[in-house]
Protein backbone atom coordinates (compact mmCIF):
# COMPACT_ATOMS: atom_id res chain seq x y z
CA UNK A 1 0.00 0.00 0.00
CA UNK A 2 0.99 3.21 -0.98
CA UNK A 3 0.19 6.91 1.03
CA UNK A 4 -0.03 9.70 -0.53
CA UNK A 5 -1.85 13.18 0.11
CA UNK A 6 -4.80 15.30 -2.00
CA UNK A 7 -5.01 17.81 -2.32
CA UNK A 8 -8.37 18.80 -0.14
CA UNK A 9 -11.44 20.58 -2.33
CA UNK A 10 -9.20 20.49 -5.25
CA UNK A 11 -11.21 20.42 -9.01
CA UNK A 12 -12.24 17.25 -9.58
CA UNK A 13 -12.01 16.05 -13.00
CA UNK A 14 -14.32 13.31 -13.24
CA UNK A 15 -14.77 11.81 -16.86
CA UNK A 16 -15.75 8.89 -19.06
CA UNK A 17 -13.50 7.31 -21.49
CA UNK A 18 -15.15 7.53 -24.72
CA UNK A 19 -14.92 4.69 -27.34
CA UNK A 20 -15.83 4.54 -31.22
CA UNK A 21 -16.52 0.69 -30.19
CA UNK A 22 -20.27 -0.32 -31.02
CA UNK A 23 -22.44 -0.57 -28.38
CA UNK A 24 -24.79 -4.04 -27.67
CA UNK A 25 -26.39 -5.59 -24.58
CA UNK A 26 -23.28 -7.21 -22.85
CA UNK A 27 -23.28 -9.32 -19.42
CA UNK A 28 -20.25 -8.69 -17.71
CA UNK A 29 -19.83 -12.39 -14.67
CA UNK A 30 -16.81 -11.83 -12.06
CA UNK A 31 -16.53 -12.90 -9.00
CA UNK A 32 -18.63 -10.62 -6.74
CA UNK A 33 -20.67 -9.01 -10.15
CA UNK A 34 -22.96 -9.72 -12.47
CA UNK A 35 -23.16 -6.55 -15.00
CA UNK A 36 -25.88 -5.47 -17.79
CA UNK A 37 -24.57 -3.11 -19.99
CA UNK A 38 -25.77 -1.83 -23.44
CA UNK A 39 -22.36 -0.92 -23.84
CA UNK A 40 -18.99 -1.95 -25.67
CA UNK A 41 -17.02 -4.85 -24.37
CA UNK A 42 -14.11 -2.26 -23.00
CA UNK A 43 -16.61 -0.17 -21.24
CA UNK A 44 -18.37 -3.03 -19.39
CA UNK A 45 -14.96 -4.58 -18.63
CA UNK A 46 -13.38 -1.93 -17.15
CA UNK A 47 -16.34 -1.03 -14.72
CA UNK A 48 -16.71 -4.99 -13.82
CA UNK A 49 -12.62 -4.22 -13.39
CA UNK A 50 -13.43 -1.17 -10.84
CA UNK A 51 -15.88 -3.19 -8.72
CA UNK A 52 -13.63 -6.05 -8.48
CA UNK A 53 -10.96 -3.70 -6.89
CA UNK A 54 -12.52 -1.53 -4.67
CA UNK A 55 -14.28 -5.06 -3.37
CA UNK A 56 -10.64 -6.27 -3.15
CA UNK A 57 -9.00 -3.08 -1.49
CA UNK A 58 -12.41 -3.43 1.03
CA UNK A 59 -11.14 -6.50 2.10
CA UNK A 60 -7.28 -5.71 2.38
CA UNK A 61 -7.96 -2.42 4.59
CA UNK A 62 -10.70 -4.28 6.68
CA UNK A 63 -9.23 -7.67 6.91
CA UNK A 64 -12.32 -9.40 5.97
CA UNK A 65 -12.25 -12.78 3.85
CA UNK A 66 -13.26 -13.34 1.01
CA UNK A 67 -15.32 -16.90 1.32
CA UNK A 68 -17.37 -18.59 -1.22
CA UNK A 69 -20.49 -17.82 0.02
CA UNK A 70 -19.59 -14.13 -0.87
CA UNK A 71 -18.97 -15.57 -4.54
CA UNK A 72 -21.99 -17.65 -4.79
CA UNK A 73 -23.65 -14.25 -4.50
CA UNK A 74 -22.73 -11.78 -6.30
CA UNK A 75 -24.42 -8.20 -6.45
CA UNK A 76 -26.43 -7.82 -9.82
CA UNK A 77 -25.68 -4.63 -11.72
CA UNK A 78 -27.96 -2.88 -14.58
CA UNK A 79 -26.67 0.42 -16.14
CA UNK A 80 -29.24 2.27 -17.42
CA UNK A 81 -28.48 4.81 -20.06
CA UNK A 82 -29.09 8.06 -17.91
CA UNK A 83 -30.68 9.42 -14.66
CA UNK A 84 -34.09 10.28 -15.60
CA UNK A 85 -34.27 6.08 -16.92
CA UNK A 86 -33.36 5.59 -12.90
CA UNK A 87 -35.55 8.53 -12.24
CA UNK A 88 -38.77 6.70 -14.08
CA UNK A 89 -37.68 2.99 -12.90
CA UNK A 90 -37.79 3.85 -8.80
CA UNK A 91 -40.41 7.07 -9.36
CA UNK A 92 -38.50 9.64 -7.75
CA UNK A 93 -37.18 12.89 -9.45
CA UNK A 94 -34.12 12.67 -6.94
CA UNK A 95 -32.04 9.89 -7.14
CA UNK A 96 -29.25 9.32 -9.08
CA UNK A 97 -29.10 5.38 -8.45
CA UNK A 98 -30.05 2.81 -6.17
CA UNK A 99 -29.36 -0.69 -4.54
CA UNK A 100 -31.84 -3.26 -3.15
CA UNK A 101 -30.93 -5.91 -0.86
CA UNK A 102 -32.48 -9.20 -1.55
CA UNK A 103 -32.50 -13.18 -0.09
CA UNK A 104 -32.83 -13.67 -4.19
CA UNK A 105 -30.27 -11.80 -4.83
CA UNK A 106 -29.12 -7.75 -4.20
CA UNK A 107 -29.11 -5.74 -7.30
CA UNK A 108 -28.37 -2.04 -8.26
CA UNK A 109 -28.97 0.18 -10.84
CA UNK A 110 -26.89 2.79 -12.15
CA UNK A 111 -26.92 5.17 -15.05
CA UNK A 112 -24.01 5.15 -17.64
CA UNK A 113 -23.82 8.66 -17.55
CA UNK A 114 -24.63 11.85 -15.25
CA UNK A 115 -26.82 14.59 -15.04
CA UNK A 116 -27.20 18.44 -14.89
CA UNK A 117 -25.87 18.99 -10.88
CA UNK A 118 -26.12 15.49 -10.01
CA UNK A 119 -23.77 13.35 -8.31
CA UNK A 120 -21.60 11.30 -10.67
CA UNK A 121 -22.82 7.30 -11.13
CA UNK A 122 -19.55 5.86 -10.26
CA UNK A 123 -19.70 7.57 -6.99
CA UNK A 124 -22.66 6.40 -6.10
CA UNK A 125 -22.55 3.29 -7.18
CA UNK A 126 -19.34 2.38 -5.22
CA UNK A 127 -21.18 3.99 -2.06
CA UNK A 128 -23.99 1.57 -2.49
CA UNK A 129 -21.73 -1.09 -2.94
CA UNK A 130 -19.65 0.15 0.41
CA UNK A 131 -23.28 -0.74 2.23
CA UNK A 132 -23.34 -4.05 0.60
CA UNK A 133 -19.91 -4.85 1.74
CA UNK A 134 -20.75 -3.64 5.13
CA UNK A 135 -23.88 -5.06 5.54
CA UNK A 136 -22.38 -8.42 4.60
CA UNK A 137 -20.94 -8.84 8.34
CA UNK A 138 -24.07 -10.49 9.13
CA UNK A 139 -24.53 -9.76 12.67
CA UNK A 140 -21.94 -6.86 13.06
CA UNK A 141 -24.03 -3.12 14.03
CA UNK A 142 -22.92 0.11 12.20
CA UNK A 143 -24.34 3.08 13.36
CA UNK A 144 -25.42 5.94 10.74
CA UNK A 145 -22.49 8.22 10.64
CA UNK A 146 -20.08 5.14 10.44
CA UNK A 147 -22.29 3.25 7.79
CA UNK A 148 -22.41 6.30 5.54
CA UNK A 149 -19.49 7.67 6.49
CA UNK A 150 -17.22 4.46 5.19
CA UNK A 151 -19.66 4.62 2.12
CA UNK A 152 -18.58 8.14 1.02
CA UNK A 153 -14.82 6.97 1.84
CA UNK A 154 -15.48 4.13 -0.43
CA UNK A 155 -17.05 6.99 -3.10
CA UNK A 156 -14.25 8.84 -3.92
CA UNK A 157 -12.13 5.69 -4.92
CA UNK A 158 -10.08 6.56 -7.93
CA UNK A 159 -7.39 4.76 -10.10
CA UNK A 160 -4.54 5.57 -11.01
CA UNK A 161 -2.43 3.81 -13.65
CA UNK A 162 -1.60 0.58 -11.20
CA UNK A 163 -3.92 -0.58 -8.48
CA UNK A 164 -6.89 1.49 -6.87
CA UNK A 165 -6.90 5.24 -4.53
CA UNK A 166 -9.09 4.71 -1.61
CA UNK A 167 -9.46 7.82 0.56
CA UNK A 168 -10.00 10.68 -1.63
CA UNK A 169 -11.88 14.10 -0.74
CA UNK A 170 -15.59 13.78 -0.75
CA UNK A 171 -15.66 17.01 -2.39
CA UNK A 172 -19.37 16.63 -3.06
CA UNK A 173 -19.93 17.11 0.66
CA UNK A 174 -18.11 20.13 0.61
CA UNK A 175 -21.21 22.37 1.46
CA UNK A 176 -22.11 20.60 3.96
CA UNK A 177 -19.13 20.36 5.64
CA UNK A 178 -17.61 24.03 5.28
CA UNK A 179 -20.32 25.76 4.40
CA UNK A 180 -23.13 24.95 6.48
CA UNK A 181 -23.89 25.34 10.78
CA UNK A 182 -22.00 22.38 12.21
CA UNK A 183 -23.93 19.25 13.24
CA UNK A 184 -22.99 18.85 16.80
CA UNK A 185 -20.78 15.74 18.15
CA UNK A 186 -23.39 14.62 20.07
CA UNK A 187 -26.26 14.85 17.09
CA UNK A 188 -23.97 12.67 15.26
CA UNK A 189 -23.68 10.14 17.69
CA UNK A 190 -27.39 9.85 18.69
CA UNK A 191 -28.93 11.79 15.51
CA UNK A 192 -32.38 11.35 16.85
CA UNK A 193 -35.75 10.61 14.40
CA UNK A 194 -36.26 14.08 13.02
CA UNK A 195 -32.88 15.49 11.13
CA UNK A 196 -33.13 18.70 8.78
CA UNK A 197 -32.28 17.98 5.27
CA UNK A 198 -28.57 19.77 5.72
CA UNK A 199 -28.38 17.62 9.11
CA UNK A 200 -29.11 14.61 7.03
CA UNK A 201 -26.70 15.70 4.56
CA UNK A 202 -23.58 16.29 7.60
CA UNK A 203 -24.83 12.34 8.43
CA UNK A 204 -22.80 11.83 5.53
CA UNK A 205 -20.08 14.30 5.34
CA UNK A 206 -19.51 14.46 9.20
CA UNK A 207 -19.39 10.69 8.78
CA UNK A 208 -16.62 10.92 5.88
CA UNK A 209 -14.79 13.16 8.18
CA UNK A 210 -14.33 11.02 11.33
CA UNK A 211 -14.02 7.75 9.12
CA UNK A 212 -11.31 9.17 7.27
CA UNK A 213 -9.66 10.50 10.42
CA UNK A 214 -9.78 7.33 12.57
CA UNK A 215 -8.36 5.69 9.42
CA UNK A 216 -5.29 8.21 8.28
CA UNK A 217 -5.70 10.70 11.69
CA UNK A 218 -3.07 7.96 13.84
CA UNK A 219 -3.66 9.34 17.27
CA UNK A 220 -6.71 6.93 17.85
CA UNK A 221 -5.88 3.48 17.28
CA UNK A 222 -8.30 0.91 18.45
CA UNK A 223 -10.65 3.27 19.53
CA UNK A 224 -13.46 2.75 17.08
CA UNK A 225 -12.90 -1.22 17.77
CA UNK A 226 -14.04 -0.12 21.27
CA UNK A 227 -16.73 2.04 20.72
CA UNK A 228 -18.54 -0.80 18.10
CA UNK A 229 -17.88 -3.21 21.21
CA UNK A 230 -19.91 -1.00 23.59
CA UNK A 231 -22.56 -0.60 20.88
CA UNK A 232 -22.68 -4.14 20.23
CA UNK A 233 -23.01 -4.82 24.15
CA UNK A 234 -26.25 -2.52 24.19
CA UNK A 235 -24.60 0.67 25.72
CA UNK A 236 -25.97 4.06 24.61
CA UNK A 237 -24.81 5.84 21.99
CA UNK A 238 -23.58 8.68 23.76
CA UNK A 239 -22.35 6.39 26.43
CA UNK A 240 -20.66 4.32 24.05
CA UNK A 241 -18.93 7.08 21.63
CA UNK A 242 -17.66 8.21 25.40
CA UNK A 243 -16.28 5.10 26.41
CA UNK A 244 -14.57 4.70 22.88
CA UNK A 245 -13.37 8.16 22.11
CA UNK A 246 -13.22 9.67 25.56
CA UNK A 247 -13.98 13.58 25.47
CA UNK A 248 -16.45 14.38 22.40
CA UNK A 249 -15.82 17.88 22.38
CA UNK A 250 -12.07 17.09 22.27
CA UNK A 251 -12.37 14.82 19.40
CA UNK A 252 -14.45 17.41 17.78
CA UNK A 253 -12.04 20.20 17.84
CA UNK A 254 -9.72 17.37 16.47
CA UNK A 255 -12.13 16.97 13.55
CA UNK A 256 -12.62 20.98 12.84
CA UNK A 257 -8.68 20.87 12.70
CA UNK A 258 -8.44 18.08 10.43
CA UNK A 259 -10.97 19.40 8.03
CA UNK A 260 -8.76 22.60 8.10
CA UNK A 261 -6.13 21.06 6.08
CA UNK A 262 -4.73 21.84 2.80
CA UNK A 263 -4.20 18.36 2.32
CA UNK A 264 -5.47 14.81 3.37
CA UNK A 265 -3.99 11.26 3.03
CA UNK A 266 -5.16 8.71 0.56
CA UNK A 267 -4.29 4.87 0.29
CA UNK A 268 -2.97 3.95 -2.97
CA UNK A 269 -3.36 -0.42 -3.26
CA UNK A 270 -1.48 -1.66 -6.46
CA UNK A 271 -2.56 -4.37 -8.46
CA UNK A 272 0.06 -6.94 -6.51
CA UNK A 273 -1.71 -6.32 -3.77
CA UNK A 274 -4.82 -7.35 -4.97
CA UNK A 275 -7.25 -10.28 -5.72
CA UNK A 276 -6.62 -10.98 -9.70
CA UNK A 277 -9.41 -10.18 -11.70
CA UNK A 278 -11.31 -12.68 -13.94
CA UNK A 279 -14.17 -11.54 -16.13
CA UNK A 280 -15.86 -12.51 -18.67
CA UNK A 281 -18.47 -10.75 -21.26
CA UNK A 282 -20.46 -12.53 -23.69
CA UNK A 283 -23.54 -10.79 -25.68
CA UNK A 284 -26.72 -10.76 -24.53
CA UNK A 285 -28.38 -14.21 -26.01
CA UNK A 286 -31.28 -12.41 -28.83
CA UNK A 287 -34.09 -13.89 -26.03
CA UNK A 288 -32.63 -11.89 -23.32
CA UNK A 289 -31.89 -9.52 -25.62
CA UNK A 290 -35.57 -9.01 -26.35
CA UNK A 291 -36.62 -9.71 -22.57
CA UNK A 292 -34.36 -7.29 -21.21
CA UNK A 293 -36.07 -4.14 -20.87
CA UNK A 294 -38.99 -5.88 -19.01
CA UNK A 295 -36.38 -7.61 -16.96
CA UNK A 296 -35.07 -4.51 -15.08
CA UNK A 297 -38.69 -3.36 -14.59
CA UNK A 298 -39.25 -6.58 -13.23
CA UNK A 299 -36.28 -6.85 -10.75
CA UNK A 300 -37.01 -3.80 -9.33
CA UNK A 301 -40.48 -4.72 -8.72
CA UNK A 302 -44.31 -4.34 -9.58
CA UNK A 303 -47.73 -3.81 -8.44
CA UNK A 304 -51.16 -4.67 -9.12
CA UNK A 305 -51.30 -2.01 -12.06
CA UNK A 306 -48.41 -2.37 -13.78
CA UNK A 307 -47.39 -6.20 -13.91
CA UNK A 308 -49.82 -7.29 -16.49
CA UNK A 309 -48.93 -4.74 -18.97
CA UNK A 310 -45.17 -5.45 -18.60
CA UNK A 311 -46.34 -9.35 -19.09
CA UNK A 312 -48.22 -8.84 -22.23
CA UNK A 313 -45.03 -6.83 -23.58
CA UNK A 314 -42.61 -9.74 -22.23
CA UNK A 315 -44.76 -12.58 -23.43
CA UNK A 316 -44.63 -11.33 -26.81
CA UNK A 317 -41.59 -10.54 -27.07
CA UNK A 318 -40.28 -14.03 -25.75
CA UNK A 319 -42.51 -15.47 -28.13
CA UNK A 320 -39.84 -16.25 -30.65
CA UNK A 321 -37.69 -18.16 -27.79
CA UNK A 322 -39.09 -21.17 -26.34
CA UNK A 323 -35.66 -22.90 -26.16
CA UNK A 324 -33.81 -19.86 -24.28
CA UNK A 325 -33.69 -21.00 -20.81
CA UNK A 326 -32.96 -17.64 -19.04
CA UNK A 327 -35.57 -15.69 -20.62
CA UNK A 328 -37.90 -18.13 -20.34
CA UNK A 329 -37.59 -17.80 -16.47
CA UNK A 330 -37.91 -14.14 -16.53
CA UNK A 331 -40.76 -14.76 -18.37
CA UNK A 332 -42.10 -17.19 -15.67
CA UNK A 333 -41.48 -14.90 -12.86
CA UNK A 334 -43.09 -11.72 -14.77
CA UNK A 335 -46.66 -14.12 -15.32
CA UNK A 336 -46.36 -15.00 -11.74
CA UNK A 337 -46.67 -11.22 -11.01
CA UNK A 338 -49.69 -10.83 -13.38
CA UNK A 339 -51.91 -13.90 -11.81
CA UNK A 340 -51.17 -15.98 -14.80
CA UNK A 341 -50.21 -19.11 -13.47
CA UNK A 342 -50.55 -21.35 -16.12
CA UNK A 343 -48.68 -18.82 -18.18
CA UNK A 344 -45.96 -19.26 -15.03
CA UNK A 345 -45.95 -22.63 -15.30
CA UNK A 346 -45.30 -22.82 -19.18
CA UNK A 347 -42.54 -20.40 -19.39
CA UNK A 348 -41.08 -22.42 -16.28
CA UNK A 349 -41.27 -25.80 -17.92
CA UNK A 350 -39.84 -23.90 -21.01
CA UNK A 351 -36.54 -22.74 -18.79
CA UNK A 352 -36.25 -26.29 -17.46
CA UNK A 353 -36.34 -28.47 -20.62
CA UNK A 354 -33.62 -25.75 -22.19
CA UNK A 355 -31.23 -25.91 -18.33
CA UNK A 356 -32.95 -28.34 -15.85
CA UNK A 357 -31.06 -26.82 -13.27
CA UNK A 358 -32.82 -23.35 -13.45
CA UNK A 359 -33.31 -22.11 -10.08
CA UNK A 360 -35.73 -19.67 -10.63
CA UNK A 361 -37.22 -21.95 -12.65
CA UNK A 362 -37.76 -24.35 -10.08
CA UNK A 363 -38.49 -21.82 -7.33
CA UNK A 364 -41.49 -20.63 -9.79
CA UNK A 365 -42.76 -24.10 -10.01
CA UNK A 366 -42.84 -24.33 -6.60
CA UNK A 367 -44.74 -20.75 -6.18
CA UNK A 368 -47.50 -22.04 -8.90
CA UNK A 369 -48.22 -24.81 -6.61
CA UNK A 370 -48.18 -22.77 -3.49
CA UNK A 371 -50.35 -20.54 -3.56
CA UNK A 372 -53.82 -21.77 -4.80
CA UNK A 373 -52.59 -23.53 -1.05
CA UNK A 374 -52.69 -20.18 0.72
CA UNK A 375 -55.83 -19.16 -1.15
CA UNK A 376 -57.66 -22.12 -0.19
CA UNK A 377 -56.44 -22.29 3.26
CA UNK A 378 -55.40 -26.13 2.64
CA UNK A 379 -54.16 -27.53 6.45
CA UNK A 380 -50.82 -28.48 7.21
CA UNK A 381 -51.53 -32.21 6.08
CA UNK A 382 -52.72 -31.84 2.75
CA UNK A 383 -50.21 -33.42 0.52
CA UNK A 384 -49.60 -31.24 -1.90
CA UNK A 385 -47.66 -28.81 0.46
CA UNK A 386 -45.03 -31.60 0.19
CA UNK A 387 -44.91 -31.60 -3.23
CA UNK A 388 -44.90 -28.12 -3.70
CA UNK A 389 -41.66 -28.73 -1.26
CA UNK A 390 -40.13 -31.22 -3.47
CA UNK A 391 -39.43 -28.42 -6.23
CA UNK A 392 -37.97 -25.84 -3.38
CA UNK A 393 -35.66 -28.80 -2.15
CA UNK A 394 -34.26 -29.71 -6.03
CA UNK A 395 -33.75 -25.79 -6.54
CA UNK A 396 -31.46 -25.99 -3.06
CA UNK A 397 -30.02 -29.38 -4.15
CA UNK A 398 -28.66 -27.15 -7.16
CA UNK A 399 -27.31 -24.03 -5.39
CA UNK A 400 -26.93 -25.34 -1.71
CA UNK A 401 -25.67 -21.41 -1.26
CA UNK A 402 -28.65 -19.68 -3.06
CA UNK A 403 -30.62 -18.07 0.14
CA UNK A 404 -33.87 -18.00 -1.96
CA UNK A 405 -34.41 -21.56 -1.78
CA UNK A 406 -34.06 -21.40 2.01
CA UNK A 407 -36.19 -18.53 2.63
CA UNK A 408 -39.20 -20.44 0.49
CA UNK A 409 -38.64 -23.47 2.15
CA UNK A 410 -38.86 -22.03 5.40
CA UNK A 411 -41.65 -19.40 4.76
CA UNK A 412 -43.84 -22.63 2.86
CA UNK A 413 -44.30 -23.51 6.41
CA UNK A 414 -45.55 -19.99 7.97
CA UNK A 415 -47.85 -20.12 4.75
CA UNK A 416 -49.24 -23.97 5.63
CA UNK A 417 -49.33 -22.48 9.59
CA UNK A 418 -47.46 -24.95 10.61
CA UNK A 419 -44.38 -25.39 12.73
CA UNK A 420 -41.44 -24.99 10.47
CA UNK A 421 -39.54 -28.48 10.84
CA UNK A 422 -35.85 -28.60 12.08
CA UNK A 423 -34.58 -28.24 8.84
CA UNK A 424 -36.11 -24.98 8.00
CA UNK A 425 -35.26 -23.33 10.63
CA UNK A 426 -31.34 -24.14 10.42
CA UNK A 427 -32.17 -22.97 6.60
CA UNK A 428 -33.19 -19.84 7.56
CA UNK A 429 -30.38 -19.17 9.83
CA UNK A 430 -28.16 -19.80 6.77
CA UNK A 431 -29.91 -17.97 4.47
CA UNK A 432 -29.53 -15.26 6.59
CA UNK A 433 -25.70 -15.49 7.05
CA UNK A 434 -26.09 -15.97 2.84
CA UNK A 435 -27.94 -12.41 2.50
CA UNK A 436 -27.46 -10.34 5.77
CA UNK A 437 -28.36 -7.78 3.32
CA UNK A 438 -32.31 -8.33 3.35
CA UNK A 439 -33.88 -6.32 6.17
CA UNK A 440 -37.51 -9.39 5.94
CA UNK A 441 -34.39 -11.74 6.20
CA UNK A 442 -33.58 -10.74 9.44
CA UNK A 443 -36.46 -10.09 11.07
CA UNK A 444 -37.52 -13.98 9.94
CA UNK A 445 -34.50 -15.35 11.42
CA UNK A 446 -34.71 -12.91 14.63
CA UNK A 447 -38.55 -14.42 15.10
CA UNK A 448 -37.30 -18.18 15.14
CA UNK A 449 -34.69 -17.07 17.57
CA UNK A 450 -37.60 -15.75 19.76
CA UNK A 451 -40.03 -18.63 19.08
CA UNK A 452 -37.12 -20.88 20.24
CA UNK A 453 -36.80 -18.96 23.51
CA UNK A 454 -33.36 -17.15 22.52
CA UNK A 455 -33.53 -13.77 22.84
CA UNK A 456 -29.76 -12.86 22.85
CA UNK A 457 -29.35 -14.18 19.69
CA UNK A 458 -33.23 -12.20 18.11
CA UNK A 459 -31.24 -9.55 19.56
CA UNK A 460 -27.83 -10.06 18.08
CA UNK A 461 -29.68 -10.58 15.02
CA UNK A 462 -31.70 -7.33 15.05
CA UNK A 463 -29.03 -4.88 16.03
CA UNK A 464 -27.72 -4.19 13.03
CA UNK A 465 -31.18 -3.09 11.81
CA UNK A 466 -31.65 -1.10 15.29
CA UNK A 467 -28.54 1.29 13.94
CA UNK A 468 -30.28 1.37 10.13
CA UNK A 469 -29.45 4.85 8.81
CA UNK A 470 -32.41 4.12 6.65
CA UNK A 471 -34.61 2.73 9.28
CA UNK A 472 -38.17 4.56 10.16
CA UNK A 473 -39.24 6.76 12.40
CA UNK A 474 -39.78 4.67 15.86
CA UNK A 475 -37.43 2.02 14.49
CA UNK A 476 -38.85 -1.44 15.20
CA UNK A 477 -35.58 -3.11 15.90
CA UNK A 478 -34.52 -0.74 18.56
CA UNK A 479 -37.91 -0.72 19.98
CA UNK A 480 -38.12 -4.19 20.39
CA UNK A 481 -34.27 -4.54 21.21
CA UNK A 482 -35.56 -2.52 24.25
CA UNK A 483 -38.55 -4.68 25.65
CA UNK A 484 -36.24 -7.61 24.66
CA UNK A 485 -33.77 -5.92 28.06
CA UNK A 486 -36.23 -5.40 29.93
CA UNK A 487 -37.64 -8.87 29.92
CA UNK A 488 -40.31 -8.82 27.28
CA UNK A 489 -40.91 -12.04 25.10
CA UNK A 490 -43.93 -14.23 23.79
CA UNK A 491 -46.65 -12.40 22.20
CA UNK A 492 -45.81 -8.99 22.73
CA UNK A 493 -42.33 -8.95 21.22
CA UNK A 494 -43.74 -11.37 18.31
CA UNK A 495 -46.10 -9.11 17.27
CA UNK A 496 -43.85 -5.60 17.00
CA UNK A 497 -41.86 -8.53 14.71
CA UNK A 498 -44.39 -9.33 12.43
CA UNK A 499 -45.82 -6.20 11.98
CA UNK A 500 -42.37 -5.15 10.32
CA UNK A 501 -42.32 -8.22 9.01
CA UNK A 502 -45.63 -7.09 6.78
CA UNK A 503 -44.11 -3.69 6.44
CA UNK A 504 -41.10 -5.09 4.52
CA UNK A 505 -43.22 -7.77 2.37
CA UNK A 506 -45.26 -4.59 1.17
CA UNK A 507 -42.29 -2.86 0.54
CA UNK A 508 -40.21 -6.42 -1.05
CA UNK A 509 -43.88 -6.50 -3.47
CA UNK A 510 -43.09 -2.83 -4.70
CA UNK A 511 -39.52 -3.67 -5.41
CA UNK A 512 -37.87 -3.74 -1.81
CA UNK A 513 -35.66 -1.43 0.18
CA UNK A 514 -33.33 1.08 -1.34
CA UNK A 515 -30.11 3.15 -0.28
CA UNK A 516 -28.84 5.90 -0.79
Amino acid sequence: MQFGCIRWLATAALACAATGAQAEWLKATSRHFQIYSNTSTESINALATKLEQVDGALRRISGIKDGNETAANPVTVYVLESPAEIQRLIRSDNVAGFYVGRANGAVAFTPRRSGDGQLDPQLVLFHEYAHHFLLGQSNVAYPAWLSEGYAEFVATARFPKDGVQIGAPAQHRAYGLLDAAKLPITTLFAPGPKLTGIQTDQIYGRGWLLTHYLIFGGTREGQLATYLSALDAGMPPLDAAQKGFGDLKQLDRELDAYLRKSKISAMTIGSARLPQVSIAVRPLTPGERALIPMRIVSTRGVDGKTAKPLYTRAAAAAAAYPGDAVAQGWLAEMAYDAGDDAGAEAAADRALAADPKSVQALLYKANIRLRPLVSASAPASDKRWGEARSWIIKANRVDPDAAGPLVAFYDSFQAAKAPPSKSAIVGIHRALELAPQDDGLRFRSARQFLVDGKADEAKRTLRPLAFSPHAPTGNPAARLIAMLDKGATGPAALAVLDAEAEMENAKAGAGGKSTD
